[in-house]
Formats: structure tokens, C-alpha cells, sequence
């Protein structure tokens, strides 16, 4: 599960494009934010990606997103989470990124010792 912050226009959908690209997905990738959730099939992979941001109570779509967080068939990516924080996994990766120019960025991750595999640093 990512969890992904950043403010509007900070590259979030921009990210879940590049790694919808890099898990294989042909499909058309648009921010959730009207639709709350968009799905991408990238062979045996979903990628959903929900998008919080409009609203205050999840509703519905906190059960949504309660039956495919643990899918290992599954990426789950969700941008303004605070609505559903108490259904996220505490074993998450949570990228910031941080506009540092006009088209710019700085990734901040952080995640538990558990997920490291992720993103492994070159020494």
C-alpha cells in the first residue's frame, strides 16, 4: 500500500503514471479525484488509486478500499488519506513529494525496516 502526499498539482496522479508504466499497464491514467477510485490492469496486476481529497466521510468507499488493501493481486495508491487513515495498514509506504522547482520534485519516503525490498539504496 503507498500512501501518497503532496498538495494539489503536486504530482501525485504524475507518479501513479510512471508506475502504472513500469508495472506494464497500457491504460489511460487520469486522477480519481471526481471518481474516487480509478483501476489499471498491468497483466495479473490492479493498480487502484483512490483519491480522497473531495471528500469528508469515505462512506461507501472505505469499504471499497477495505477489500482490496490486502489483495496481493493488488497496488493500492491513495492520495489525501485522512478520511480512511484508521483502515490503513501501519506497514505503508508513504511518499511526500515536495516541489522543489517549477517542474521539479523531491521524493520523501518512509516506511517500516519490513518494506525496505522496496526501495533498496545503492552503496
Amino acid at each position: 500500500m503507498i500512501e501518497l502526499l503532496s498538495d494539489l498539482g503536486g504530482g501525485k496522479t504524475t507518479f501513479v503514471r510512471g508506475l502504472a508504466t513500469g508495472a506494464g499497464s497500457k491504460d489511460a491514467v487520469s486522477s480519481p479525484s471526481f471518481t474516487l477510485v480509478n483501476q489499471y490492469r498491468a497483466g495479473a496486476l490492479t493498480i487502484y488509486h483512490f483519491d480522497f481529497y473531495r471528500l469528508h466521510e469515505a462512506g461507501i468507499m472505505r469499504s471499497e478500499l477495505e477489500e482490496v488493501i490486502d489483495d496481493r493481486q493488488a497496488a493500492v495508491v491513495v492520495e489525501w488519506a485522512d478520511v480512511v487513515r484508521d483502515v490503513l495498514p501501519s506497514e505503508r509506504l508513504t511518499i511526500r513529494i515536495v516541489p522543489t522547482g517549477e517542474t521539479a520534485r523531491r521524493f520523501e519516503c518512509t516506511y517500516p525496516a519490513k518494506l525496505s525490498y522496496l526501495l533498496p539504496i545503492n552503496t
